[in-house]
C-alpha cells in the first residue's frame, strides 16, 4: 500500500488525515533535534524537546476518541484494541523516560528516548501505510467535516491551530450545539434531546442526576430554586417544595449574607466560583458554586454541588486493578 507521505500535499489544509501526518512528521523532526543534543551539556533544552514530544497524547487521544468510533461504525474495531493498546505502552514508556529525565539519570534517560523512538516509528509506520489509508476508504466527506469540533476541544501537536476541514468560506458553519449534522447512529433519536453532545432521553437524564456521587441543586437567573437531584445518600436533604422558593430562603440565617454576596458578584461577573469545606456529622463535605453563564456571558443562574469526599482525601498511589473478591 502507498505510503500517504508521498501524496499528501495534495490533501486540503485542515483535513484530518493531513493533520495525523503533519503531526507525525513533527514528531521525527523533534526526534531529531532531540538526539542532536547532548542531554549533559544543555539538559534544559533536551527536557524542553522531550515535552514537546511528549504532546503526543493529543494525537493519540483524538484517535481514540473520535476517530476510532468512526472507523467502528463501519465494523473495523481492531484499532479500538490493538492500536489502543500500543498507545497506552507507548504512553508507559514517556512515564518512564520523564522519571530519568527528572531524577537527572541520564544514561537512562537516553535509553529511554530511544525505545519511544522505536515504538513512534513503528506506530506512524502503521498509522500512515494502514490506518489512515483503510480510514479513507471507509469513511466519507461527511464523517470527515464533522470531526473538527471534537478534534479542537481535544488538541493538536502542531503550534499553530489547523484550518477548519472544510473552510468556513466552502461551507456555512454550523454552531456545535445545533446538531443539524445526518447521523448515523446506533439507536432511535425518537423522544431523545440533543445536548452540547450526545443525546438522551428524560428517563436517562433522570438515572444521570439520581446516580451522580454529588448533590446538586440549580438556582436560575431569578434566584429561584428551579432544580436538584433525588439521590439516594444526599449530603443535605431537599424536598419538593423548595422548587420556586427564592434561594436565600433556603439557608439558614447566619449562611444568608455568603449566599448573597455569591449572587451578587456572580451576576456583576466579578466571580465565577467559590468553594467551601466542612465537618458534618463525622464527614468532610466539600460544597463549591458555579456561575452560570450563556454563550454571551449573560448570567443564568448557580449551580451548587455537594459532595461527601471524606474517603476521598484518604486516597493515595495508584490503584489499577479491580478489588472485589
Amino acid at each position: 500500500m502507498q505510503n500517504l507521505t508521498n501524496y499528501i500535499d495534495e490533501f486540503p489544509d485542515g483535513h484530518p488525515v493531513k493533520v495525523y501526518v503533519e503531526e507525525n512528521n513533527l514528531i521525527k523532526e523533534l526526534f531529531e533535534e532531540l538526539f542532536k543534543t547532548d542531554i549533559r551539556v544543555d539538559f534544559q533544552k533536551f527536557y524542553n524537546i522531550f515535552n514537546q514530544i511528549s504532546e503526543v497524547e493529543k494525537h493519540f487521544a483524538r484517535k481514540e476518541n473520535q476517530l476510532f468510533p468512526y472507523l467502528e461504525k463501519y465494523g473495523w474495531t481492531n484499532p479500538s484494541s490493538g492500536m489502543w493498546a500500543f498507545h497506552d505502552q507507548i504512553r508507559d514508556e514517556i512515564k518512564i523516560a520523564r522519571k530519568s529525565i527528572e531524577n537527572r539519570d541520564l544514561d537512562n534517560a537516553l535509553n529511554d528516548a530511544m525505545i519511544i523512538y522505536n515504538s513512534l516509528s513503528q506506530l506512524i509506520l502503521v498509522e500512515e501505510q494502514r490506518l489512515l489509508p483503510n480510514a479513507m476508504n471507509l469513511l466519507n466527506e461527511d464523517d470527515w467535516k464533522e470531526m473538527y469540533e471534537g478534534d479542537k476541544e481535544i488538541g493538536w501537536m502542531l503550534s499553530k491551530t489547523p484550518i477548519r476541514y472544510p473552510e468556513p468560506e466552502q461551507e456555512d458553519y454550523i454552531h456545535p450545539s445545533l446538531d443539524k449534522k445526518k447521523r448515523d447512529l446506533p439507536f432511535s433519536l425518537e423522544d431523545r434531546t440533543h445536548y452540547d453532545e450526545g443525546y438522551l432521553t428524560p428517563e436517562q437524564v433522570n438515572f444521570i442526576f439520581k446516580f451522580l456521587p454529588v448533590d446538586i441543586t440549580y438556582v436560575d437567573e431569578n434566584d429561584r430554586v428551579v432544580f436538584y437531584n433525588r439521590g439516594d445518600d444526599r449530603v443535605f436533604p431537599r424536598s419538593a417544595g423548595i422548587i420556586g422558593r427564592e434561594v436565600k430562603f433556603c439557608h439558614p440565617p447566619k449562611s444568608v449574607d455568603q449566599v448573597l454576596k455569591i449572587l451578587e458578584e456572580f451576576k456583576a461577573g466579578r466571580q465565577d466560583t467559590a468553594e467551601f469545606w466542612i465537618q458534618f456529622k463525622g464527614k468532610f463535605i466539600h460544597i463549591r458554586y458555579f456561575a452560570v453563564r450563556d454563550e454571551e456571558k449573560v448570567y443564568k443562574g448557580v449551580i451548587e454541588m455537594s459532595q461527601d469526599v471524606t474517603d476521598i482525601r484518604k486516597l493515595e498511589g495508584d490503584k489499577r486493578l479491580l478489588d472485589w473478591e
